[in-house]
């Protein structure tokens, strides 16, 4: 496996791999082209395997909160901790350019993420109700402290 940057050159498979991944609110090649013009800002990378991608992420910093853009794995690459590999990378890139939280929102029916997301120590703030469409999914937003109170 190999973890890098994302590259403009990627955008065709990432774009099939949301429509495999996420049939009702994928990410198209626009939005994958203004993702990527998005740096220093945002902060993309994938995960390779022999196969092509099988995984990728984001982040957005802005300040003290970074937010975490997207997180996924393709079904053949599932099972292995890729998520898991890229989501400690992500924490690593916020503590590293000074975000003191990283927030999130994961759907409700999403269990392996929101399992993920707990076991690295995120908690619940609120849920927003019925906000994906369609299906009137649940988001849970959630928040991970990076830096510690010192007081």
């Amino acid at each position: 496996m190999v973890l890098r940057e994302l590259r403009w050159t990627d955008i065709d498979e990432l774009a099939a791999l949301e429509r495999e991944l996420f049939p009702h609110d994928a990410w198209t090649e626009p939005t994958w082209w203004a993702e990527l013009a998005g740096r220093p800002r945002r902060d993309y990378l994938v995960e390779e395997d022999p196969d092509g991608i099988a995984a990728y992420a984001g982040l957005d910093v802005g300040s003290e909160v970074a937010d975490v853009m997207t997180i996924a794995v393709a079904p053949r690459a599932q099972g292995r901790g890729l998520g898991r590999t890229l989501l400690q990378e992500l924490v690593d890139r916020a503590r590293r350019r000074g975000a003191e939280y990283l927030m999130l929102e994961v759907r409700d029916d999403n269990v392996p993420a929101r399992r993920l997301y707990e076991r690295a120590g995120f908690e619940h703030l609120t849920t927003r109700r019925r906000y994906y469409q369609p299906g009137d999914v649940d988001a849970h937003i959630l928040r991970l402290t990076l830096k510690e109170d010192l007081a």
